[in-house]
């Protein structure tokens, strides 16, 4: 029953129901993940992007996916990393299942999730990581609408990181 994959290469190229933007607050765009969506999919998106008011931190709104190979975008605000003692576990793993209520909603089957708040939040790429499959490994457990998560990955640090779970070679998600 293995509905979680790993990939390594270019959220935007993904051909899947949704993929997950790890945006900031305003969700107008900004670096990495966010801005390459936002330049992939278009200046229709940040025009729906201005009528959602935005977002606030371990939650996940909804829009179209204009020009990516995606049918949606789910945008999650991660937390900034403060050192570990200011909630930023729940709230990272919030993203995660706010993220997959959202597709569930939306009738979404395909889901792909980047590396959320391990950029320019500094959050640490192997706790991120935990939180991350352990979070939606326990939402497929109870949600069988989903049928595939991938984590998709884009440098070689985060997928050794992932791999080592996803492959079971510590212990297994699911």
């Amino acid at each position: 029953m293995n509905r979680i994959e790993l990939f390594r290469g270019d959220i935007t190229k993904l051909e899947v129901d949704a993929i997950v933007n790890a945006a900031n607050t305003t969700l107008l765009g900004g670096g990495g993940v966010d801005g390459a969506i936002h330049r992939a999919a278009g200046k229709e998106l940040l025009a729906e992007c201005r009528k959602l008011n935005g977002c606030q931190t371990g939650d996940a709104k909804i829009t179209k996916g204009y020009n990516l190979a995606a049918k949606y975008v789910i945008h999650t605000v991660g937390p900034v990393w403060h050192g570990g003692n200011s909630g930023e576990r729940e709230k990272l793993a919030s993203c995660y299942r706010r993220s997959l209520e959202v597709a569930s909603e939306n009738a979404v089957k395909t889901i792909a999730f980047p590396n959320i708040s391990t950029g320019v939040y500094g959050y640490p790429k192997t706790e991120a990581a935990e939180v991350a499959l352990a979070e939606v490994a326990q939402f497929l457990k109870n949600h069988s609408e989903i049928d595939w998560v991938i984590f998709c990955v884009f440098d070689e640090e985060n997928f050794e990181i992932y791999r080592r779970y996803v492959s079971n070679e510590k212990q297994p998600i699911i």
